[in-house]
């Protein structure tokens, strides 16, 4: 397996590159608005503490857990697209922790997935779900991040299953779909023939995002959204006692309506 993974990555230098890239801006938009937030609360404390760093391993091996429990939707999309909830850990750690917490749980989930199970999809699948997971993640942190209530939570899930779904559907086609056909070997057009055997509609990689791609991630951010927002205040009380100094500062939970 070992093996396997090092001969894929020798052959997708460029690629694992360009997801180098992505992580590292994601982690710095994550870092910076947690920074931002920081000064203007006027708290002084590590971004990253042994606590959160633990919760955050933990939050890690749940979303992989979901993750290689990922399943195709024949329905909807060709089997290469995999369905996978792995996003609810992220979600809700994120939520509990800040989005430098959200990215990380992404990543480290995909790191882990990858030594277990290497790559099936020449690395595209892997970035895909990464990347695509925190358009989900960071917009929805950040808004909950400056104002800790209830329907700052609904407003922030609603917003990042739309940020998903659109940046989603848009990455899909401009990049990774070209990408997934040259690592991985298979011709464009053979890509779209498999979504138009399912989709009448599909003739085209336009048609294939609105169509396949774009109904996708709405499932996938509305399901998370949903466990999230069920789960996340019975929670809250043992998650919060792990960050008690940014919850105090930050608004925190009360029976006001706070989340």
């Amino acid at each position: 397996m070992g093996n396997g993974l090092l001969q894929s990555i020798a052959d997708n230098v460029l690629f694992v590159l360009v997801c180098v890239v992505v992580a590292a801006a994601l982690f710095l938009v994550a870092y910076g608005t947690e920074k931002y937030v920081q000064k203007k609360n006027g708290v002084k404390e590590r971004i990253l503490t042994t606590r959160k760093i633990t919760m955050i391993g933990l939050f890690s091996a749940l979303a992989v857990i979901l993750h290689m429990l990922d399943f195709p939707v024949p329905f909807l999309a060709p089997g290469f697209y995999q369905l996978d909830f792995s996003e609810i850990p992220a979600l809700v750690g994120a939520f509990a922790f800040g989005p430098v917490a959200g990215v990380m749980i992404e990543f480290c989930k995909i790191l882990l997935k990858l030594v277990i199970k290497g790559t099936s999809t020449a690395f595209v699948g892997d970035l895909a779900n990464f990347v695509i997971g925190c358009s989900l993640i960071l917009p929805a942190s950040i808004l909950y991040l400056f104002k800790k209530t209830k329907k700052r939570a609904i407003a922030a899930c609603v917003t990042g299953t739309v940020v998903m779904t659109v940046f989603g559907s848009a990455f899909n086609g401009i990049y990774l779909l070209p990408a997934f056909s040259k690592l991985f070997g298979m011709p464009l057009e053979a890509i779209i023939a498999a979504g138009a055997e399912i989709n009448g509609g599909i003739h085209n990689v336009v048609t294939f995002v609105i169509f396949a791609v774009a109904p996708f991630n709405v499932i996938k951010g509305v399901a998370a959204s949903a466990v999230t927002m069920l789960i996340y205040k019975p929670l809250s009380p043992i998650l919060k006692n792990a960050n008690p100094v940014m919850e105090r500062r930050a608004g925190g939970v009360s029976e006001s309506g706070n989340a």
